[in-house]
């Protein structure tokens, strides 16, 4: 086992380290109270391949392996994780969806827009009544020959107001169960999709999170991924590399708040020396150091097993349930080490604490992802 970056990782890691500080840090507070969409900086991420890290050039892609999306997700999602949510849906869940399973007419469609930036996607797949049960589609796709009609209500979706399109579930055959789910593509504008408020969240707060309305949107059958109820294994192949996606966002918000209790510790001083000197802090700093290093192998095994061809059900789900505890854990003892400026914005690590609480829901929750590992292991 070789646990050296290669160059052009090295590069990756950089590029995204200097854009965290010099286009996601400032401002990064006054979005998060505002509630303002991170525009310009998605922007920029997109002109410079960020938002298609993992498709192919040909596609307008980076054409790069997982395990640099991973590592450029941890630092951005050190600075903004509003921001880098965005690039994880546009990557793990749109991108790669579309160029592993979508028409060559679709990808040339859409996959070429999408990784430029010019625009950015959304996945639907949670509704009211169906969150972890995936399966419970109450949004239904009518098929009407020569198009589906579209009708229903999806929940707490990311980029819901910003995404040009959409990549929607839906089921077409009841009596077939999963088996009848198909995955429609659907392009902002189309009569009869509307867009609900804009959700007021406890953290991740300049990502734009609504509730989507579908009412006899018509979407033609060119627009359909796969086969006929290819729907339901769709989603969840994409979710499972999307996983890896949330997990590398979990470590970054951990490394992020680590690295900011660390600064803080060896310059806040009580007692006649730096906080740094007291065990009960030094000790707090090692477990966050050595946890969050664990989380970190974590991440780069499922995006080596994915980038190597070898099954990641399992892995993708150890590292974002173990990566998002991390998170929380280490966010909550950075809070600490800061003491009372742990509890002020201008610290950062509040907001890192509140970012960190999404990581163990979406995408699966932390017991979701437990069932995931639990059946994989049993079957071995």
């Amino acid at each position: 086992m070789d646990f050296t970056l290669s160059e052009e990782q090295l590069m990756i890691q950089q590029a995204a380290r200097d854009f965290a500080q010099t286009e996601l840090l400032p401002g990064v507070i006054e979005r998060d109270d505002a509630q303002k969409f991170p525009e310009e900086q998605i922007k920029k991420l997109g002109e410079l391949g960020f938002l298609g890290m993992m498709v192919d050039p040909k596609y307008g892609g980076s054409g790069l392996d997982t395990l640099s999306y991973a590592i450029a997700m941890e630092e951005l999602s050190k600075v903004d994780a509003s921001s880098s949510v965005v690039v994880s849906v546009n990557n793990s869940l749109v991108c790669w969806g579309l160029e592993a399973f979508a028409s060559e007419a679709q990808k040339q469609k859409y996959l070429t827009k999408l990784t430029t930036g010019e625009m950015i996607g959304a996945f639907c797949l949670s509704e009211p009544e169906a969150g972890s049960d995936a399966t419970s589609q109450k949004t239904t796709a009518i098929d009407k020959g020569d198009h589906y009609l579209l009708n229903g209500t999806k929940n707490w979706i990311t980029n819901g107001s910003t995404a040009g399109v959409y990549l929607v579930i839906a089921q077409t055959d009841i009596e077939k169960g999963h088996k009848g789910i198909n995955a429609l593509i659907v392009e902002k504008g189309t009569p009869g999709f509307e867009i609900g408020p804009k959700e007021n969240k406890l953290g991740i707060r300049g990502s734009d999170t609504h509730s989507l309305m579908f009412n006899d949107v018509k979407v033609p059958k060119e627009n359909r991924i796969g086969e006929d109820g290819f729907g339901f294994k769709f989603a969840m192949k994409t979710l499972s590399g999307g996983r890896i996606g949330i997990a590398a966002q979990a470590l970054g918000i951990a490394a992020g708040a680590y690295e900011l209790a660390l600064k803080y510790s060896k310059e806040r001083k009580s007692f006649g020396t730096e906080i740094c000197n007291h065990q009960a802090i030094a000790f707090k700093l090692a477990d966050m150091h050595t946890e969050i290093e664990a989380a970190r192998l974590l991440v780069y095994k499922a995006a080596l097993d994915k980038d190597n061809g070898n099954n990641y059900d399992l892995s993708s789900a150890m590292a974002k349930l173990f990566a998002s505890k991390v998170a929380m854990d280490t966010t909550v003892e950075a809070v600490q080490i800061h003491g009372g400026n742990g509890f002020v914005k201008d610290y950062h690590v509040e907001r890192l604490m509140r970012d960190a609480k999404i990581t163990q829901i979406y995408e699966g929750t932390s017991e979701i992802q437990k069932i995931v590992i639990s059946r994989s292991i049993i079957k071995q």
